[in-house]
């Protein structure tokens, strides 16, 4: 039963009134007992399962910690610890989008435009995680906004690689600046239009959210969904690899004008060449750290060994000498959204590629919120379920309009926080406001946004490149548990993937394809947004993928002996012995033709292989 639903009773009872002062007097109780007692500070639980590392030599405990539900009371300590450990977990995702877009690959802004844009980034996502995890109904409807569960949201990557796409673009067009010899000025106007056309776009995943999730499910199977996630990982690693080796910036160029021979400028402190053996160690420190976190430390180091990477190569780099402080002494002490504003603007070229960017935040909501449930105990089918879903989706449009106009990217729920929610056993929604609480405090405290981004390129490339990659390994594992490779399916991946890679790597084989070159800027913003699109591997991928997955049919000869038998997917054959459609884990179906009542769920049996329907 979901923990929403109240108990059921075999005979109906009268409940007593309870008046206004019976409700004071409770409420007073109740919070005099949370914060005036032992009991309420403390509880009786075991803290040291938190911190107890995974030592060899060590005595290992196989009691459970306990597992708090989604409104059981919690001591106010462990849902303090606990919030912040949600709040460590997902840092490195929230300040790396703003970093990469606020650099050199992107709008190229100073110092003090980074800083604010990374204070934001943890306020507006503390503001907005606050909206999932409340969950509101909206009046007299049956819709909701919000799950009601930990999920916490942060800024999408899919919108990088568009971003830096749209970039390029309008620094090739002439709508961002350049100085005389080609270096990037910084572009204020060209974040501004992203935003503007973000917040438009983001009127598309408000509408999907009105749509019942199987109907979502079955227009994004996991054969559509899994590669687009994996293709927007892979795209990012090329940065993350970049910083890695000094910087992604015009110091990593073929030819580097004289300013940018070393990395990240020559005035800067230690400054080295780009793919010097310093910079490649230094990030290397930060990806050894986050093994030796998972395979030694304890729970509350694994689910946040990321960060912990990020301190230890920081302690390193700070004592050699690679940090520059002139843009932390700058900094004001506390900041706040809309220190820093930008003009609002909607770019044509990057209407679609938007859409198809909500597109996959609306796929990417529903797996998590499915996950969050999975992990939190709580049903994951019925109507509660769905209302989850419906109000976790239609939160996620609604926070991308108000990241937009907080002058932030587009938000999404984040997944990370499900691996927290797993290792501590705890999915209660008090952490989640802890969670909220701590990410506005780190966010208001310029001081520690200056200090995120004064951070050397080649360690937070040490510590992007493992969370890129973590996000293509997420997308195979959609593919892997979603996708029964039989022939036809393979063939779908086949054709989507190779249009996908090859715009992943060759990022410009699309640029000389168009030659208008007349004055009417209407079909030249056309054309641009297609050269976008068909630039960017990820919608190219979800576009294809969605289309062969439609119009190709399921053949009885393409289904190996494994899919059938092995694969927790099931196939049911017509009346006339075809296959109708597969159906995929937990009664959904991720086939064309799905609807037909031809299709139905296939017994799972060691000595079961295709029925008859």
């Amino acid at each position: 039963m979901d923990e929403d639903q109240g108990p059921s009773h075999i005979a109906p009872h009268a409940i007593p009134k309870r008046t206004i002062g019976d409700r004071v007097t409770g409420f007073t109780r109740t919070l005099a007992h949370t914060f005036l007692t032992k009991d309420g500070w403390l509880g009786d639980y075991d803290y040291g399962f938190l911190f107890r590392p995974n030592l060899p030599f060590m005595r290992k405990i196989n009691k459970p910690a306990i597992f708090f539900g989604l409104n059981d009371r919690m001591p106010v300590l462990l849902a303090l610890i606990l919030g912040f450990q949600h709040s460590l977990a997902m840092l490195a995702g929230i300040i790396t989008p703003p970093i990469i877009l606020a650099g050199g690959a992107g709008a190229n802004f100073t110092a003090e435009h980074s800083q604010y844009l990374v204070s934001s980034a943890l306020i507006v996502s503390g503001l907005l995680s606050c909206i999932q995890i409340a969950r509101f109904r909206i009046l007299k409807t049956p819709y909701y906004i919000g799950t009601g569960l930990i999920s916490v949201v942060g800024i999408s990557f899919a919108i990088i690689p568009v971003a830096i796409g749209g970039f390029n673009q309008m620094y090739a067009n002439g709508m961002c600046p350049t100085a005389q010899d080609g270096t990037r000025l910084p572009c204020p106007d060209g974040y501004g239009a992203i935003l503007g056309t973000a917040a438009v776009c983001a009127l598309l995943e408000v509408l999907l959210s009105f749509l019942p999730p199987k109907y979502m499910l079955r227009m994004f199977p996991p054969i559509v969904t899994g590669p687009t996630v994996m293709l927007i990982g892979i795209s990012l690693i090329q940065s993350g690899f970049q910083n890695w080796a000094g910087g992604s910036g015009s110091c990593a160029a073929a030819n580097p004008l004289p300013e940018y021979m070393v990395c990240p400028n020559v005035g800067a402190p230690h400054a080295l060449p780009w793919g010097s053996a310093e910079y490649l160690g230094l990030g290397f420190l930060v990806f050894v750290t986050i093994i030796l976190c998972e395979r030694f430390g304890s729970p509350i180091m694994k689910s946040t060994s990321v960060i912990l990477g990020l301190l230890v190569g920081c302690i390193v780099a700070a004592a050699c000498g690679y940090f520059d402080r002139t843009g932390i002494d700058a900094a004001p002490v506390a900041s706040f959204m809309w220190v820093h504003t930008f003009k609002l603007t909607v770019y044509g070229p990057l209407v679609l590629p938007l859409l198809a960017v909500y597109l996959v935040c609306a796929c990417e909501a529903v797996g998590d919120i499915t996950a969050t449930c999975d992990v939190s105990r709580l049903e994951v089918e019925g109507e509660i379920y769905e209302s989850r879903v419906q109000g976790g989706v239609l939160a996620d449009g609604i926070n991308g309009i108000l990241a937009a106009l907080c002058t932030i990217t587009p938000m999404t729920t984040f997944a990370q926080n499900n691996g927290v929610i797993a290792l501590t056993r705890c999915a209660n929604r008090t952490a989640g406001f802890c969670c909220c609480f701590f990410l506005i405090i780190m966010g208001i405290f310029s001081k520690f946004a200056a200090s995120l981004v004064a951070i050397p390129a080649s360690v937070i490339g040490g510590m992007t490149t493992f969370l890129f990659t973590s996000v293509a390994v997420s997308g195979i594992a959609i593919i892997t548990r979603g996708v029964p490779f039989n022939r036809r399916n393979r063939f779908v991946l086949t054709a989507g993937l190779a249009l996908g890679y090859g715009a992943t790597l060759v990022p410009t084989y699309f640029a000389t394809f168009f030659t208008y070159k007349g004055d009417n800027k209407s079909l030249q913003g056309f054309l641009d947004a297609i050269e976008l699109i068909m630039e960017t591997g990820f919608a190219v991928t979800a576009l294809f993928t969605m289309f062969l997955n439609l119009v190709i049919p399921y053949e009885f000869e393409d289904i190996d002996d494994q899919s059938v038998e092995g694969h927790p997917t099931g196939v049911a054959l017509s009346k006339e012995g075809t296959v109708a459609g597969v159906v995929a884990e937990k009664g959904s179906f991720s086939a064309s033709g799905v609807g037909s009542d031809d299709i139905r769920p296939v017994e799972s049996g060691p000595e079961k292989t295709v029925k008859e329907a």
